[in-house]
């Protein structure tokens, strides 16, 4: 079905219908992922979105614009919220065609003067077109559309500018007549009583489009009692990114850092999916010699953890937080960073792990070896660039921001500001060749000189949080030293820290400090914080 003929098929349909707002591409989008099958192209939320009052400042040919990006992101029928048609009849002809050449499904004109004002700022001092006027506007648009089911919707602002029921219906049926295809009842009051008495007396003749934006509360059982055809939202997805935008920018305002608001909104990756991103990479492996860069991980989540009953079956990286695994949290950040190839080495309670959207591979002996037994068992994985990860830890996406920036070929992300109350058994301190310095810039690195477990602290620069990268150089020394440690006779009981201080007497590893922004899962006192974390 052409998108004409979806919009069509909505307006007529024996039940109630929902369009949503949308004022650009990406709110089309997201509107159209949502579920809804057709968009309203608001008048009051595109004049927003351009910060220009809704009063015809935005020139219908800009409105045109915005538009055409909406159609070119959805497949989804669009009705234009056309205000008065931007002039008379002919303005109306030519906007009927521009529209369809965009392909724009329908049209709404009302029955006000050009410029208009909004019907909600002083809308009983507003005067209306003449009836015949609007009726010609209407046929000329009926007469213009080169698609058959190309719609054309009239609203009448009878109620909102006072003259009531009988001037309601009366321009109601003549709009019909003139060729309407459905039309737009509005209503200012808190309650829909004028809309129930103009269905009640209209009697289901034509298709009737309501916009609830002032009677929100009333039932929307009630509106298909009544058998209004489309519910329209009209200006609420404008009104939800005004306010989210308002919380966001003042947040960062007062903190003067990011890292109290990335978690909450949408990440880059997020905008790279909504905006087709996905597409163009596999264009550009269709079309171009080359790759992008490409990330992978290794997940380290072989052992059982120490949480009494709470790991008797379940493996420490299943564990729950606000009804999300450790594990699926940690991957979300992974995946928010553009990271999705992800490797889970398994081993104690590996029946229960087994999340789509993983590869698994598992450690047999986690009884008795350690995390660098298991990094081992994933060693046909380590190639390439890499971000290698404790399974019990949850972490911020800047985080990972900041380690994939590092040009080094081995990276550790070192926490600068350890908690000396941390209840953990094994703390792996760390010792480098300079310490952080709040005033020097953020993003430089030192260098690892050791990590030594349990190191006093006013003796240690930081605290390795178990999360690290390789370069595909990086990767090729990691190899090579797992080969020369694995030969040794208490290799089982070796840790990833072990090899860390091995790699570091003849290669350099580069340190990223952060100030929290992570936390262990290490006791049930440390999963309760994870809760607000």
């Amino acid at each position: 079905m052409s998108k004409a003929s979806q919009l069509r098929a909505l307006i007529e349909s024996p039940r109630t219908e929902f369009l949503m707002e949308a004022h650009d591409g990406l709110s089309a989008r997201i509107a159209e992922e949502a579920g809804f099958a057709g968009l309203w192209a608001s008048g009051l939320a595109i004049s927003a979105s351009l910060a220009v009052r809704d009063s015809n400042e935005a020139s219908w040919t800009q409105v045109l614009d915005v538009l055409e990006f909406m159609s070119d992101a959805t497949r989804v029928p669009i009705l234009l919220d056309g205000d008065t048609g931007y002039g008379n009849f002919n303005n109306m002809r030519r906007l009927v065609r521009k529209l369809e050449q965009r392909g724009i499904a329908g049209v709404c004109i009302e029955d006000k003067l050009f410029p208009k004002t909004n019907s909600f700022i002083r809308g009983e001092h507003q005067e209306l077109a003449d009836i015949g006027e609007f009726c010609g506007k209407i046929t000329a648009a009926k007469e213009t559309q080169a698609d058959e089911d190309f719609c054309v919707v009239a609203r009448t602002e009878a109620f909102i500018v006072g003259m009531g029921l009988a001037e309601a219906l009366a321009r109601a049926e003549a709009y019909r007549v003139a060729g309407a295809d459905a039309i737009l009842m509005h209503s200012k009051l808190a309650d829909c009583r004028e809309i129930d008495a103009f269905m009640k007396e209209w009697a289901g003749r034509h298709p009737v489009v309501i916009v609830p934006t002032k009677y929100y509360s009333t039932p929307t059982e009630h509106f298909e009692r009544l058998g209004v055809s489309t519910v329209i939202w009209a200006n609420q997805s404008i009104r939800a990114a005004v306010t989210a935008m308002q919380q966001a920018t003042r947040q960062i305002a007062n903190d003067r850092h990011l890292r109290n608001v990335e978690g909450d909104i949408a990440s880059v990756a997020e905008l790279f999916r909504l905006c087709g991103a996905d597409e163009l990479l596999e264009a550009e492996r269709r079309y171009l010699p080359t790759t992008g860069r490409v990330v992978t991980a290794i997940v380290l989540a072989a052992g059982q953890g120490e949480l009494g009953a709470l790991t008797t079956e379940t493996p420490k990286a299943l564990l729950t937080v606000k009804g999300r695994t450790i594990l699926s949290l940690l991957a979300d950040e992974f995946r928010r960073v553009g990271i999705h190839d992800i490797t889970v080495v398994r081993g104690f309670g590996r029946e229960h792990l087994n999340h789509e959207g993983f590869s698994y591979l598992d450690n047999e002996r986690f009884v008795d070896t350690r995390d660098l037994y298991s990094l081992n068992v994933a060693r046909q994985k380590i190639e390439g660039e890499l971000v290698i990860s404790y399974g019990d830890i949850l972490i911020k996406s800047y985080i990972l921001h900041d380690l994939l920036a590092d040009p080094a070929d081995i990276s550790i992300v070192v926490d600068c500001e350890p908690d000396s109350s941390s209840s953990r058994k094994r703390r792996d301190l760390v010792v480098t060749d300079r310490p952080y310095d709040r005033r020097s810039d953020f993003t430089a690195s030192a260098l690892l000189s050791q990590i030594i477990v349990d190191l006093p602290d006013r003796e240690a620069n930081g605290e390795f949080i178990g999360l690290w990268k390789v370069s595909p150089k990086g990767a090729a020394i990691l190899r090579q030293t797992l080969d020369a440690m694995s030969g040794r006779a208490d290799f089982a009981q070796l840790t990833v820290t072990d090899l860390l201080n091995e790699i570091v007497k003849s290669q350099p590893i580069s340190v990223r400090f952060v100030r929290g922004g992570w936390i262990d899962i290490d006791s049930l006192d440390d999963l309760q914080k994870a809760g607000a974390f």
